[in-house]
């Protein structure tokens, strides 16, 4: 075995792909992407054509020969390879390359670390690798082979330092899982808040790269980070949106998707994927100019099923028509709705467009009326209250006068039972059906 090298900058890439495959290229150059948002210097791209798996190293033998040759007459110190590997695979290929090895997901996993900026996610992203390179602490390294004992002062179980890595890194992952649970816990607690005051919750979604953190900061004024890179902005960022025709709503900005995003990495990032399975509307945003752009909507449509997000309404936001020569415009289906908007977050056209979409898909959810309740009704008045559906109220001798402003389905909720004031919140509602 040999010892890992520290450094890493300069690599060479390994891109299988498998026969009759139609997306190689594309998949090539957005691998190519990653490896530069790491920061490391391309030597040379190796294609590899993989009929079956090789169980030994992924791909062939012939190819990690030819992949050693490559590192040794480039003096590459780091091999990346667009493929999720096995530990078993990811060692093997070390041994026989005698240099470091990083997977897809160990790859995705360094670019999140370099970019997390919060504490929480920086918590986020360490609980991630950590998760990651607990199935990769067997003799990856030759001194995890060295006892401890036998020597004065040193006799103990005899442990070896794999077994003492292994146990110092659950008790880690036990620590981290703890302070994200507390910090989930106050998150928690601030999404419940904007709850209660009813305000419309509005995500951004898409493929990474796509500009959304440039449309979030476009529409709220707001500063997050925005560059022509993969994974620009991680940590979750909410801000107010103001002139919209339903009134304000409140806009998250989210974590661009991949293709195979590391399960750990999807698990970890509870935070910012939360901020889109609450959401009342997401904004999936997608380059107009990318010709893969059907196919990338699936991908971050698979990603939405895995955080239980994929039942949510949604706003299509064509983006970069600057790069197209498009026009802007919006796209309504059979009933009339919104269903795509196209527009350049760049220069600015087509915003209007999207808030007016915004506010015909919010407001025609969101009931805003007078409500009178008699003072027998205060178990209903409570539970308006208690929903944030009560934005003003006064109270006599006949009973509770209020205006009624909520979203209709925290409204449906409270229709259930029988009863005049029930009958009233159903005509309210304009569905005099008990079953609403």
């Amino acid at each position: 075995m040999f010892d890992r090298q520290k450094k890493g900058e300069r690599a060479v890439l390994v891109l299988p792909h498998s026969r009759g495959g139609t997306d190689a290229a594309e998949r090539a150059e957005e691998f190519v992407e990653l490896v530069k948002s790491a920061g490391a210097e391309v030597l040379a791209t190796i294609s590899a054509r993989i009929d079956a798996p090789n169980p030994r190293y992924y791909i062939g033998t012939g190819k990690a020969e030819e992949v050693a040759e490559a590192v040794r007459a480039l003096g590459a110190d780091l091999v990346l390879v667009d493929h999720l590997l096995t530990p078993v695979q990811e060692r093997n290929l070390e041994k026989a390359l005698s240099t470091r090895v990083v997977d897809r997901a160990g790859l995705i996993l360094d670019i999140f670390a370099q970019r997390a900026r919060s504490h929480e996610g920086k918590m986020e992203v360490e609980l991630a690798q950590l998760k990651h390179l607990a199935t990769r602490l067997v003799r990856g390294w030759t001194h995890l082979d060295t006892q401890r004992g036998g020597a004065i002062g040193n006799r103990g179980p005899g442990e070896t330092q794999l077994e003492t890595d292994r146990r110092l890194l659950a008790e880690r992952v036990k620590m981290l899982s703890k302070r994200l649970e507390k910090v989930q816990t106050q998150r928690n607690q601030q999404r419940r808040a904007r709850l209660r005051n009813t305000v419309p919750r509005v995500a951004l979604v898409g493929y990474t790269n796509a500009g959304k953190s440039t449309l979030f900061n476009t529409l709220t004024q707001g500063e997050v980070y925005a560059a022509d890179q993969l994974f620009a902005t991680l940590d979750p960022t909410v801000r107010k949106l103001d002139d919209l025709s339903c009134g304000p709503a409140v806009l998250a900005d989210t974590v661009g998707f991949i293709r195979e995003l590391p399960h750990d990495l999807v698990a970890a990032f509870r935070g910012t994927l939360a901020e889109a399975r609450d959401a009342d509307l997401l904004l999936h945003v997608s380059d107009a100019a990318d010709e893969e752009r059907e196919r990338l909507h699936q991908v971050v449509d698979q990603v939405l099923e895995e955080i239980d997000a994929g039942d949510v309404p949604q706003l299509h936001v064509m983006n970069k028509i600057d790069l197209t020569g498009g026009e802007p415009r919006i796209v309504r289906n059979a009933e009339g709705m919104p269903q795509q908007v196209w527009l350049s977050a760049y220069t600015g056209q087509g915003l209007e467009l999207l808030r007016q979409a915004l506010g015909e898909l919010l407001g025609g959810e969101r009931v805003q009326s007078e409500l009178r309740l008699p003072l027998s009704a205060g178990r209903l008045h409570a539970r308006l209250r208690a929903a944030g559906a009560i934005a003003e109220e006064a109270v006599d001798e006949e009973g509770w006068r209020l205006r009624i402003d909520a979203p209709r389905s925290v409204l449906a909720p409270l229709t259930g039972g029988q009863g005049a004031d029930i009958a009233l919140l159903r005509g309210l509602l304009g569905s005099p059906d008990p079953t609403f």
